[in-house]
């Protein structure tokens, strides 16, 4: 398998920059593993073969078993997840798959999310569900390949 081309954000320089977003992540008073499922979950969405499998790593890296890491396609039906992690995961789907319905991000989700993130934690789980997007359609687009990406 061969990428396409390099990611474009190598390409073009803006590595540290994007890095420096997603590290700020970090600062919302959110559990790293929280924020490594949320990444892998919208990873999961996206087909993102090279972020699905950096987001294992850094999830196990993190602590994170191999029992939630299979069972996060299905949290749902699942009981390995505590409710925050499960209103941070629908919230990460809902914003991922935002032109599946009418109301991108249901009143009853937000809220949810609300309930157990205050208004940093909210932004630390929002903008991680962004930067993956980004990082998914720029790896699936230019067809980026598993690797171990030193993080």
């Amino acid at each position: 398998m061969q990428p396409r081309m390099p990611n474009p954000a190598m390409v073009l320089d803006a590595m540290q920059s994007v890095g420096d977003v997603y590290k700020a992540t970090y600062s919302g008073g959110v559990p790293k593993t929280t924020l490594d499922l949320v990444h892998l979950r919208t990873s999961q969405i996206n087909g993102c073969s090279a972020c699905v499998d950096a987001g294992s790593r850094n999830a196990r890296k993190s602590g994170e078993t191999d029992e939630r890491l299979s069972a996060v396609a299905a949290w749902r039906d699942t009981p390995y997840f505590t409710d925050e992690e499960r209103a941070a995961l629908a919230l990460a789907e809902a914003t991922t798959r935002m032109a599946d319905r009418s109301d991108p991000v249901p009143d009853d989700i937000w809220n949810e999310a609300a309930r157990h993130f205050d208004e940093k934690g909210l932004a630390a789980v929002v903008l991680t569900i962004a930067v993956t997007n980004m990082f998914n359609r720029l790896n699936a687009t230019t067809k980026q390949i598993p690797q171990d990406w030193g993080s």
